[in-house]
């Protein structure tokens, strides 16, 4: 069972710190909810503690964890450049599994696809969007601010540019 002071990874939306467990009152109906802080502006939501397993929350990876993270965005990308449609559907689907190494794999991927060949306007919404959850589970399991890992970031990816 989660706690107070967790640090959980809510898919699509990134990480965040679980700061209250509260009963709410839904549809006539009072239920207990976990209350969560997120990095990225400070937003605060509400996730029923009962549907916690079906939306798929979970811990934020550890030491082990973000050096896989590091592994994956050192890596060329193995991503055949497919319609940008399929890409984006293939890329959404990954970053929907609420896996870091998956959303990982499509920041990599689309950030390596931008510096080869500019990205649709859907698949660099989709790229900030992956980026975002990236960070901020990586501010949460580094224990840095969002520039410290946005900085790192980019600076890992600038060494997987082709010709650096």
């Amino acid at each position: 069972m989660l706690a107070i002071g967790d640090k959980v990874v809510y898919p699509m939306h990134g990480a965040g710190v679980i700061e209250a467990i509260e009963k709410h009152e839904v549809f006539g109906q009072l239920q207990d909810y976990y209350i969560l802080t997120m990095p990225y502006g400070g937003m605060r939501v509400m996730i029923p503690m009962k549907n916690v397993e079906n939306i798929g929350l979970r811990e934020v990876i550890d030491e082990v964890g973000i050096s896989k993270v590091v592994d994956i965005l050192r890596a060329t990308s193995v991503q055949e450049t497919a319609s940008w449609n399929k890409r984006f559907n293939l890329n959404l689907t990954k970053i929907k599994t609420g896996s870091i190494y998956e959303v990982a794999e499509v920041v990599r991927n689309l950030i390596l696809q931008d510096n080869a060949k500019k990205l649709s306007a859907g698949e660099r919404r989709l790229l900030e969007t992956a980026r975002k959850i990236m960070v901020s589970e990586l501010v949460l399991a580094c224990g840095k601010d969002l520039g410290s890992i946005e900085e790192w970031i980019d600076e890992l990816m600038q060494e997987n540019t082709p010709g650096n």
